[in-house]
């Protein structure tokens, strides 16, 4: 087999690079999907879209585990 040039080996890697970065989006939509089936099922219309793109940015900027720690300590609304 020959050995391949810098610029073969440039091109090979870069469709590669390419190859991955499909995959990436992918499997992005493919969970963010799941993850709107899940919103459908619970009762969002209780919040302005303000206050709901509020909560899953801070949510997601804190992280899962913290967020619901958080929330957990707070009375239930009435």
């Amino acid at each position: 087999m020959p050995k391949m040039t810098e610029r073969d080996r440039l091109a090979d890697l870069e469709a590669r690079q390419r190859k991955i970065s499909d995959e990436l989006e992918s499997a992005r939509r493919a969970l963010r999907g799941k993850y709107a089936v899940t919103i459908a099922e619970m009762p969002v219309e209780r919040l302005t879209e303000k206050d709901f793109r509020k909560l899953l940015t801070q949510a997601i900027r804190v992280g899962g585990s913290a967020a619901l720690t958080a929330l957990k300590g707070l009375p239930a609304a009435t």
